[in-house]
């Protein structure tokens, strides 16, 4: 019997990546989902969630109770482990960090924000939100299979260099890749067997998509842009059939810098009225007549100025200005990129949610493809979707081989 085991798994063994990614994503919720998705016989998507299940990464209920109404025995219910591995994900930001332990199926496990002014010297908060982290995984005693860090800068590949972190005083190309692993080796977190680990790093808004399009508003979506504001600036992501569409370095999606008000503001590429500096949070609060208050960062004074103090005109005000700009620049990559959905995150989803039909309006006003009302416009529904993101990118290796780095 573990001979003929044996022998299904090594047929299935190139199926325990997808098999996980099915899991992980919430695709394949039994194990007969699991074999219709494989394109596998039952035997062998049974050896492959079983030893999927003996490495700690998932959980075969073997006796489910049936639904009402139904005939016949019930299939195996498949779930990622509750008690099982985590990756590490952390977040910079103009206003601090945020570290967490996520594990698979984009759950967070434990979570630790930091508020900080940012040095100009990255390897400093760096540091930090690892130490952050280190300080979760000793707390809740789980492994670590990886660590992914958000940047709010554009981060160029191979090299993993942070190219334009504009709203932080960092150099031009920062090695952020290379400081978060020398820094998870300093902090003691290791992988499996106590192997180093290899950290890696990625635009916000970029691993925010990601995160979406596999646990959010982007599930099913086949051409997903989303667009969003972090604490500071404007970022855009595109997702293609599953896999981010970064460009030919790392730099592609760059929405932030589409001019939406020739006479607006100077924005920090050069340009002037870019959408980085004319649909932001600080753009708002001072759009609303108000002073950017010290007590929270810009994002939460923009989401409580909208929240809460809607009916003061100069609030509603600020709201329809940047919805009018905003707008302006989604017309604009609805026409270029057609995508079949677009996700709106941070400041601009609050603007979404204030005010849907004329932002909707706008774009359809000025898209030949939003007019034929085929572009659903919607709110990326995670909550610190970048952190999840970042985790999605961390986990990307056991996804890939989930024995490779856990054997």
């Amino acid at each position: 019997m573990t001979q003929t085991r044996t022998t299904r798994l090594e047929r299935g063994r190139g199926a325990l990546g997808p098999a996980l990614e099915l899991v992980h994503t919430g695709r394949a919720p039994t194990r007969a989902v699991l074999t219709a998705e494989l394109g596998v016989t039952r035997a062998t998507a049974g050896a492959v969630a079983a030893e999927l299940e003996a490495l700690g990464l998932i959980q075969v209920d073997a006796r489910p109770a049936a639904a009402a109404g139904s005939q016949g025995r019930p299939s195996h219910r498949l779930s990622v482990a509750p008690n099982g591995p985590v990756v590490l994900a952390a977040q910079i930001h103009a206003d601090g960090f945020r570290a967490s332990l996520v594990g698979l199926g984009g759950r967070t496990v434990a979570t630790a924000p930091g508020c900080m002014t940012v040095p100009a010297d990255p390897s400093h908060i760096i540091d930090a939100v690892v130490a952050a982290g280190a300080g979760l995984l000793r707390g809740t005693g789980r492994r670590c299979l990886g660590a992914g860090l958000a940047v709010p800068s554009a981060v160029a590949e191979p090299e993993g260099t942070a190219l334009n972190p504009l709203h932080l005083s960092w150099p031009a190309g920062a090695p952020v890749r290379e400081l978060f692993t020398e820094s998870l080796a300093k902090a003691g977190v290791t992988g499996p067997g106590g192997a180093p680990l290899a950290g890696v790093a990625g635009n916000d808004v970029n691993l925010a998509a990601l995160a979406e399009y596999r646990h959010g508003a982007g599930r099913g979506a086949r051409h997903l842009l989303c667009v969003a504001t972090g604490h500071r600036g404007v970022g855009g992501a595109l997702v293609l059939d599953g896999r981010l569409h970064s460009g030919s370095s790392g730099l592609a999606l760059e929405v932030g810098h589409l001019t939406v008000n020739p006479a607006g503001l100077p924005c920090h590429c050069g340009s002037r009225g870019c959408l980085d500096v004319e649909a932001d949070p600080l753009a708002f609060v001072t759009a609303a007549g108000r002073e950017p208050g010290p007590a929270v960062s810009l994002l939460q004074q923009s989401r409580d100025l909208i929240r809460s103090e809607y009916a003061d005109p100069g609030v509603r005000a600020a709201v329809e200005l940047l919805i009018d700009r905003l707008g302006l620049g989604l017309a604009g990559l609805v026409n270029i990129l057609n995508p079949d959905r677009v996700l709106l995150g941070g400041l601009h989803r609050e603007l979404l949610e204030a005010d849907p039909e004329r932002l909707r309006a706008v774009v359809a006003d000025r898209s030949l493809w939003g007019r034929s009302g085929s572009v659903p416009i919607l709110a990326c529904t995670l909550d610190h979707g970048s952190l999840i993101g970042a985790a999605e990118a961390a986990w990307q290796p056991v996804l890939d081989d989930p024995l490779a780095v856990l054997t």
